[in-house]
């Protein structure tokens, strides 16, 4: 009996240790049911509702979901939403990758290039728009100006819708590359010097040395920008809203405006909670492919 009461009270701490550590995570958990898990909840419901200003909630099932599937409107959304994540994604890391390699190589005045990079990412997305809108005007944009003078077409993106989303797809990468361009940047950083040294003294060459030391080694970091750039970019709004405000007659619309003009244009909160959570579903469904990516790169390392 003696020898058991030590363990006794080893458990008494251990019970009272994480009681403590519970009582210092209630506001946390309290936060984040209020902030999160109660709007999700109502939201959800309200999605199974036909409701407005001045009416009473009316439940209706999963007719709001069979509306907004079956809009026209909405899937052109929601192609222009997956056109704009692929293209700006996929540029997005091309472009971080490349200039990771080249600021870890060695570029003159490192930390003023540095901070020249980083710079958009202090600019709010409001600000950034008005400049864009200015500097692509039709009449007395400087680069359309520019691109005329260099015999290019003007980027009409207030009547081409072709061109609104091209418009769209560069300001979201120049706001947004330095997130990008951060992680792969310390990623590279924490490779090991000596792997490249080894490489070249078994006579490996730098594009060699690039595919099976730099990628591999990088992917983890990639698949986590990826995943952060394709949930971020498929709750696009406010450049898409700032720059074209969905037009001309709505062909530049992404999901997030859809849901924006359903809520509070044509006041329809069912649809508009529906389309909500559309876009959970799209994005934890873009964001599971990642996951099992990455989970199956750490694995195949720890083996």
């Amino acid at each position: 009996m003696a020898t058991s009461l030590p363990w006794l009270a080893a458990g008494g701490a251990i019970d009272r240790l994480m009681a403590r550590a519970f009582a210092w995570m209630t506001p946390a958990l309290v936060l984040v049911c209020t902030v999160l898990v109660l709007p999700a909840a109502y939201v959800a419901w309200l999605s199974l509702t036909a409701s407005t200003y001045g009416q009473a909630p009316e439940y209706v099932g999963l007719a709001n979901y069979a509306k907004v599937l079956g809009d026209p409107y909405f899937w052109r959304a929601m192609r222009n939403t997956l056109v704009i994540v692929v293209v700006v994604v996929h540029v997005e890391l091309l472009l971080g990758l490349g200039m990771a390699l080249l600021f870890n190589s060695g570029v003159p005045m490192r930390r003023l290039m540095l901070a020249a990079v980083l710079a958009p990412y202090a600019v709010s997305e409001v600000s950034a728009a008005v400049v864009w809108r200015f500097l692509f005007d039709m009449d007395a944009g400087p680069a359309n100006w520019l691109l005329q003078g260099l015999g290019l077409p003007a980027l009409e993106w207030s009547v081409v819708p072709s061109h609104g989303l091209a418009l769209v797809i560069l300001l979201s990468i120049w706001l947004h590359l330095p997130f990008t361009f951060l992680i792969l940047y310390a990623a590279r950083l924490a490779i090991p010097g000596d792997l490249y040294e080894s490489a070249r003294i078994d006579g490996a060459t730098p594009w060699q040395a690039f595919r099976r030391i730099t990628i591999p080694l990088l992917m983890p970091a990639i698949l986590l920008a990826s995943l952060f750039r394709y949930i971020f970019v498929f709750r696009l709004f406010s450049e898409v809203w700032l720059m074209t405000g969905g037009g001309p007659a709505r062909t530049t619309e992404v999901v997030g405006v859809y849901l924006y003009q359903e809520a509070f244009r044509y006041n329809a909160f069912g649809p508009a909670s529906a389309t909500g959570w559309i876009m959970v579903v799209v994005s934890m469904a873009l964001g599971s492919i990642y996951i099992w990516a990455l989970r199956r790169d750490m694995v195949s390392r720890a083996r």
